[in-house]
């Protein structure tokens, strides 16, 4: 059995993180939106609430989980993509939050409202 690279890990993981969601009740409003600043992953809504939806996926915890990989950095860089797609595609919502959806190994964790603006 071959086994994937980095980017067919992360497709896979994405896919089964908008499955995820789908199942959830989760509108799908946009994935992979780029900008100069960076990538937001998902953009769905949850009712009227937008939701920016960063998916980390790792094969294992030997180095950490995918949660852990979500550290301030990561946070303050994707607010800052999720303020220039604010900027760009002038979405109109009540409120707006940031969920994590990780998968370590298999196992896939969603935290919803993760951190805010």
């Amino acid at each position: 059995m071959q086994t994937q690279n980095t980017i067919e890990v992360g497709a896979t993981s994405e896919e089964r993180a908008v499955d995820h969601l789908l199942r959830q009740g989760y509108r799908i409003v946009e994935r992979n939106f780029r900008c100069k600043v960076g990538e937001l992953d998902v953009i769905a809504r949850d009712g009227r609430t937008l939701v920016f939806v960063e998916v980390r996926s790792r094969r294992s915890a030997e180095y950490g989980s995918a949660l852990e990989a979500v550290h301030w950095g990561k946070r303050k860089k994707v607010s800052r993509v999720a303020q220039a797609y604010l900027t760009v595609r002038r979405p109109h919502f009540e409120t707006a939050r940031f969920d994590v959806i990780a998968i370590t190994g298999g196992e896939l964790v969603h935290i919803q409202d993760a951190w805010r603006l």
